[in-house]
C-alpha cells in the first residue's frame, strides 16, 4: 500500500512511497513529461516500483509541481532526493523519458547518489538541461535503457556518451512506450538499481 508524501520545497510536489517492511534504501522515480500526461502513475514507473519493492527497496514516485520548462521540475527532483536522503541510508534515482533526462542531470549534482537509471531519456530539455553533458559529471554507477525503435526522443547521443563512460546500456526491441514490455523494463531497471542501493 502506498503512503502519501508531500515533498518539502517551494513548489507543490506530491508523491507516493511504496516500501517493504524494513529497508535502508530508496529509489526516487522521475515521471515523463507532465504536459504529455506524465505522472507518478505511469505504467513503466509503477512496474519498476513493484519490482524494486519485491527486492526490498523503497520507491518514491512523485508528480512535478506547476510546469516550469524543466527548471522547476529539476528542483522537484533535488527536493525529492533530499526527502529520501533524510530517511534512507542509500538513495538511487530513476527516470523515464523527460524524467530520464532530469535523472541524469540531477545525478551530476548528487555525489552521494548510489546509482542512476534512465529509461528512454531525452538528450536535452530546452537549452539548459543537457543529459549528454551531465553524464560526464555523474559519479555513481549509471544505466541507460532504450528502445531501438524509439522515434520520440533523441536517445542516440545519450546512449553513445553513456557507453563511452562505461554505463550499463541495454537495448530493447521497442518504441518509446515499451508497449507490452513493462515487465522486461522493470526487470532490467530493478536488477541494476537493487544491486547498488
Amino acid at each position: 500500500m502506498s503512503e502519501a508524501v508531500v515533498v518539502p520545497g517551494a513548489r507543490d510536489v506530491r508523491g507516493s512511497l511504496d516500501a517493504p517492511e524494513a529497508t535502508d534504501s530508496c529509489v526516487v522515480a522521475c515521471p515523463p513529461h507532465p504536459q504529455m500526461g506524465g505522472s507518478r502513475s505511469n505504467p513503466r514507473l509503477t512496474a519498476v516500483g513493484d519490482a524494486l519493492v519485491e527486492r526490498g527497496v523503497a520507491y518514491l514516485r512523485f508528480d512535478y509541481g506547476p510546469w516550469d520548462e524543466g527548471t522547476g521540475e529539476l528542483r522537484d527532483v533535488a527536493n525529492a532526493l533530499d526527502w529520501a536522503r533524510e530517511r534512507y541510508e542509500s538513495v538511487g534515482l530513476f527516470g523515464y523519458s523527460f524524467g530520464g533526462c532530469l535523472a541524469l542531470v540531477a545525478a551530476a549534482d548528487a555525489p552521494d547518489l548510489a546509482a542512476v537509471s534512465a529509461l528512454a531519456p531525452a538528450a536535452r530539455i530546452g537549452d539548459d538541461l543537457d543529459a549528454v553533458a551531465a553524464i560526464d559529471a555523474v559519479a555513481c554507477p549509471g544505466q541507460v535503457v532504450y528502445g531501438e525503435r524509439d522515434d520520440t526522443v533523441d536517445w542516440q547521443p545519450v546512449v553513445d556518451r553513456a557507453t563511452e563512460r562505461g554505463f550499463e546500456v541495454a537495448a530493447m526491441a521497442a518504441d518509446h512506450h515499451f508497449v507490452g514490455q513493462s515487465d522486461d523494463v522493470a526487470a532490467a531497471v530493478s536488477e541494476f538499481l537493487a544491486a547498488r542501493v
